[in-house]
């Protein structure tokens, strides 16, 4: 039997309505009533697109306001106490306030979703939790779907994946394992799916990506304990793995009491072969051959003949994509503006759809009756691997020069430190901010009538000047030591720098979520990159000469443009990220001769990258610590090198943060409570370090009060000469009216630390 689904489909609507439903709901523009009928109406849509395009199973349940984990959470009944919830269904006002905080309280955590540049709200547990069923949403959304006549295979986050991605509280003091928890959170799932059989559901998913990670043998004992206990509810399940190879897996996961199990055959091609030789007959195998995480065709030829080879050795062959779509752009058809050659090149998830259903056509009826299909993929193929527009001889030249001199800074940081410090006569505690303020109604009118040909360069120009310096008298204003542009004339940190590189192109509806209602578009590197002019430097040397307060010169850096775009496969990504470094490289050089000492060349992206397998991680960190390296070192010492990491797990990867070697790291702490610099402390880290004292993806003004107490905790675990102060993140998706008085703050709690300090 070939049976063709869905891992997931985009929740933010082709033209982005989640984003506007729900930014209309927390202004308090539209009611909660309005908000669902939105959400329902999507849902609607989207199953039968998929339906239409020919799929067997359409997943239902991967819909959410915010994020699938903390439905996950709502679900569970796994809301910390601090939230004042007392029982029934998790509400919207207690959902919200765990995703962006409240008046009186902060947000819980939010890291990357894996290798994605996807944030979900990391679970919190301690030792005396209990679960509960507190959230029916995966039940009602099936019903809806089943009402429609979907076939419904509803989705869930697996018990394992849930609690591996979350955090221990200790609990009295005392430390505990939140896997100790995992016989108290099945009956929660036992029930969800009971409840979901009892509707008539057969097939439900359960995501176990968890599973492509170094987990601890404990962990994979409570696999099997696991799905022993939710074999038992009488659903067919497909157990979904993705991002990775579980080829080291194959014996634990063939033995589960599963119906079928998910494989990702786009960034784990080698391990079909280890299944295929032990896949127990009658067991569905689903092959991930739909590339879900980026946006070129498939090649069905190679595709098709991979599903052949499993279809000869098991009866029963899925095909999906490789993981959700969440991770691509809704529509193709929607961009009318794309280079034509480009676009023919492109598949988004509509498109992607389509694909799986003519490779069932393959499988189940020979190649002669997709023939028109396989000539056309071929062709494509066959023109993106010969097209004049992707190779530049220029680019092959210049790397091929490269030395290791040119990733090395001149002198070791205690030297640049001391040259900084004369340069510069900063205070202690020295105040800045990420680089972004917010992008005000003005700012996005006159992009968008600039674009239009309704406002020439000139008015467009005077209008992001004086944006930029109200930006620096506020800042002036508010007493910040290290002053910014505020990037009013960047429409994103990523796709603005690809508009001035070659080897960029851009889509009008690429939306992908990034987190929440933030939604990104991705640029799409298609060939070789390469910088013919100065990007920012004009902007900056004018915001300079508004203030003779230093000003911080601000740069995406070479990872994070690689890792948030669509990056072309015909050439390992070390390449491309060599590639931009080289073009970075000479934005830096440029700002330092305009006069400007301090540049930031921000890798939140980062820690992102590194592989989910640590055999794999040295290969990544050599090509990737050294495009930062390449990018940054072509100043002399006395001019300061920042770089800004948010939402990533720093703990395991100390030792490469040093290796950039950037003279100021600032990085999101205040989620976490500083807890992470601990471990800076413990692992002797020697340069000077931002921790972030407000979550800046949350509305609320924390107090002075708040942002010292987080200060002094900070000054408990790295040295006061040390430490700068800064928000978590940009303060690009802020008001105006609530970045004032958060800043205000801020250099009032850094004021209170100098204040402590010895007299000199």
């Amino acid at each position: 039997m070939t049976v063709v689904h869905n891992l997931g489909f985009p929740r933010i609507g082709a033209r982005r309505e989640l984003k506007r439903a729900l930014e209309s709901y927390w202004k308090g523009d539209i009611d909660e009533t309005a908000l669902c009928e939105v959400g329902r109406d999507l849902r609607r849509r989207h199953w039968e697109i998929q339906r239409d395009a020919g799929l067997d199973l359409v997943p239902v349940g991967d819909f959410s306001f915010y994020d699938q984990m903390l439905d996950t959470t709502a679900m569970v009944g796994a809301v910390p106490a601090r939230y004042g919830f007392s029982g029934g269904s998790v509400d919207f006002a207690t959902y919200f306030a765990m995703a962006r905080g409240s008046d009186a309280l902060p947000a819980m955590e939010m890291t990357k979703w894996f290798d994605t540049n996807y944030h979900y709200i990391v679970p919190e547990f301690d030792a005396a939790m209990a679960f509960e069923l507190r959230s029916t949403k995966v039940i009602e959304h099936a019903k809806e779907a089943l009402a429609l006549g979907i076939l419904a295979k509803p989705v869930l986050i697996g018990p394992i994946t849930y609690l591996w991605l979350g955090k221990e509280r200790s609990h009295n003091g005392r430390a505990f394992s939140r896997l100790d928890l995992l016989e108290r959170l099945l009956p929660v799932y036992q029930e969800t799916l009971k409840r979901l059989r009892d509707l008539g559901v057969r097939w439900v998913q359960l995501d176990e990506p968890a599973l492509v990670m170094d987990l601890p043998k404990n962990w994979m004992s409570g696999l099997q304990r696991a799905y022993e206990a939710l074999s038992q509810s009488g659903l067919d399940i497909l157990l979904a793995t993705y991002f990775e190879s579980v080829e080291d897996r194959v014996s634990a996961l063939e033995s589960l009491p599963v119906s079928g199990i998910h494989l990702d055959l786009v960034r784990a091609p080698s391990q079909l072969s280890a299944f295929l030789s032990r896949h127990p007959k009658g067991r569905a195998l689903s092959l991930g051959v739909v590339d879900g995480r980026n946006i070129w065709k498939t090649d069905l030829s190679k595709a098709l003949s991979v599903l052949e080879e499993a279809r000869s050795k098991v009866d029963d062959v899925w095909i999906a994509p490789s993981c959700s779509l969440l991770h691509s752009p809704v529509d193709l058809q929607l961009e009318t503006k794309l280079d034509p050659e480009l676009k023919s090149w492109m598949a988004f998830s509509v498109q992607k759809l389509h694909e799986l259903s003519v490779l069932k056509q393959g499988l189940e009826h020979g190649r002669d009756a997709i023939a028109g299909a396989l000539r056309d993929s071929d062709d494509v193929q066959s023109r993106r691997a010969t097209s004049e527009r992707i190779h530049s001889a220029d680019v092959k030249k210049r790397l091929d020069a490269l030395t290791k001199a040119d990733a090395a800074r001149h002198s070791k940081f205690a030297k640049r430190q001391s040259k900084q410090r004369d340069e510069l006569r900063l205070p202690p505690f020295p105040t800045t901010t990420i680089g972004s303020f917010p992008q005000t109604t003005a700012i996005r009118d006159a992009r968008a009538k600039y674009k239009k040909g309704e406002l020439d360069a000139a008015g467009y120009e005077q209008t992001i000047r004086g944006e930029i310096e109200h930006a620096v008298r506020q800042q002036e204003r508010l007493g910040l030591d290290v002053l910014v542009h505020g990037e009013a004339e960047r429409n994103d940190m990523v796709e603005y720098f690809g508009e001035q590189l070659s080897g960029f192109a851009f889509t009008q509806n690429g939306w992908v979520q990034s987190y929440g209602s933030r939604y990104v578009k991705p640029p799409i590197i298609f060939g070789d990159v390469k910088r013919s002019a100065p990007m920012t430097v004009s902007w900056i040397q004018y915001a300079q000469s508004l203030t003779n307060k230093p000003l911080k010169g601000m740069l995406t850096g070479p990872v994070t443009i690689l890792q948030w775009s669509f990056v072309r496969d015909d050439q390992p990504r070390s390449q491309t990220a060599t590639q931009i470094a080289l073009a970075i490289r000479d934005e830096v050089v440029d700002l330092e001769r305009a006069g400007i000492r301090i540049i930031q060349i921000d890798e939140p992206a980062f820690r992102e990258g590194l592989p989910l397998k640590r055999k794999d991680w040295d290969e990544y960190i050599k090509w990737a610590a050294g495009a930062f390296r390449i990018a940054s070192s072509g100043v002399t010492d006395s001019t300061q090198i920042h770089t800004h990491m948010c939402y990533a797990e720093f703990n395991d990867i100390f030792d490469v943060l040093a290796l950039l070697d950037a003279d100021v790291i600032t990085i999101e702490s205040s989620r976490s409570g500083m807890e992470l610099l601990d471990a800076f402390r413990k692992f002797s880290y020697p340069n000077e370090i931002g921790p972030g004292v407000y979550d800046i993806h949350s509305p609320r003004v924390p107090s002075t009060d708040e942002m010292h107490s987080l200060l002094e905790k900070a000054a408990g675990f790295l040295a006061a000469d040390q430490l700068w102060v800064n928000p978590d993140c940009g303060l690009k998706t802020r008001r105006w009216e609530e970045v004032t008085p958060a800043l205000r703050n801020m250099v009032d709690a850094a004021k209170r630390m100098r204040n402590k300090l010895p007299a000199s």
